[in-house]
């Protein structure tokens, strides 16, 4: 019976009315907070399994000893890389300090896992374009972005009409990574393409406007401040989904961007058809705009300030492409 009220309590199916349950005040916070869909769904994903695995205690009754414990089989028994527990533990920790608004002295103990250091997988520029060759279509026009451009993944998929400037050939990326916004090439051999895929997003939002639809999600409060604007075409979709779908935060019926895991499905099956036994990802081929880049004798903060990355650091991994690593030394087999 204990157990059921616990339950009721955190996931809300039996709770006391007028009594906020556990999840849906973590999602509050979190939107209060202006984190993003995925961040919230990944934390509401690892406090759940926190408390499923602590055979449903409230988290107000555990405390270091069981956060400890949770990560620790994470990392022993589920082998997790060290970025995915260290997820789990600023999970964890945004429900003790935002949300139960708990501040412990466990928690400035608590270790995060060290991610160890890895170099990037790189394409060779024939197998770049080889994988691009076997490409087609709408995939064949966001892998070449994401190649041409250096995007993200879902920088790409986020990408708006307004935010393609054709006359100066650039694309502005707004709220990338770290919440910052940049500006990046956009290459002239996908420009034709491009502005073929814009004609199309003009025709089908007139299709959903005609439906009376054609409503985008709009970041943070702009739908409120701007109300006809997520009706215009300049902040819809570059690469729109196929069908509408309700929008989780207002539950209403709108064109969302096209899903990530159908570009992925289609780069892994280019590399399969390319001959490629490399890992090959959406996120090499921004590797290789950066690889390639310097390779090029690109300046190492331009391809920093066309990264996105906040500190050069983090561009510096690319150089081991420029002989200055096994790539640059002659074995003394060949001398």
């Amino acid at each position: 019976m204990q157990y059921d009220r616990t339950a009721a309590a955190i996931t809300g199916s039996r709770a006391d009315a007028g009594r906020p349950r556990l999840l849906d005040e973590v999602r509050r916070r979190l939107r209060a907070k202006h984190y993003s869909l995925r961040t919230e769904q990944a934390y509401l994903y690892w406090i759940r399994r926190y408390i499923h695995a602590n055979t449903m205690r409230h988290p107000r009754e555990m405390g270091g000893m069981e956060v400890e414990r949770f990560l620790s089989d994470l990392a022993r028994r589920d082998r997790v890389a060290a970025s995915t527990q260290n997820q789990a533990l600023s999970a964890l920790l945004f429900l003790y300090r935002e949300v139960l608004a708990l501040d412990l002295p466990w928690m400035e103990n608590v270790v995060r896992a060290k991610r160890a250091p890895r170099l990037p997988v790189v394409l060779s520029r024939a197998e770049t374009l080889a994988l691009l060759h076997h490409l087609a279509g709408r995939e064949a026009l966001m892998a070449g972005l994401l190649y041409g451009s250096g995007l993200r993944l879902m920088e790409c998929l986020r990408l708006r009409v307004k935010d393609v400037d054709m006359a100066r050939g650039e694309i502005t990326i707004r709220e990338g990574k770290g919440g910052k916004d940049r500006k990046t090439v956009l290459p002239r051999t996908l420009r034709a393409a491009l502005q073929a895929q814009l004609d199309g997003v003009r025709v089908l939002h007139a299709r959903d406007l005609e439906a009376g639809f054609g409503a985008v999600s709009m970041p943070g409060a702009l739908a409120r401040k701007y109300r006809n604007a997520e009706r215009d075409l300049g902040w819809q979709y570059v690469f729109p989904a196929a069908r509408r779908a309700c929008d989780p935060l207002d539950g209403r019926e709108k064109r969302h961007h096209a899903d990530e895991s159908g570009l992925q499905r289609a780069v892994r099956a280019a590399a399969r058809r390319a001959g490629i036994d490399k890992p090959a990802s959406p996120h090499t081929l921004r590797h290789c705009f950066a690889t390639h880049l310097l390779e090029n004798g690109a300046d190492i903060r331009t391809v920093q300030e066309l990264l996105g990355h906040k500190d050069v650091c983090t561009t510096q991994v690319y150089t081991h492409v420029l002989n200055r690593g096994a790539g640059g030394v002659l074995s003394p087999l060949d001398r």
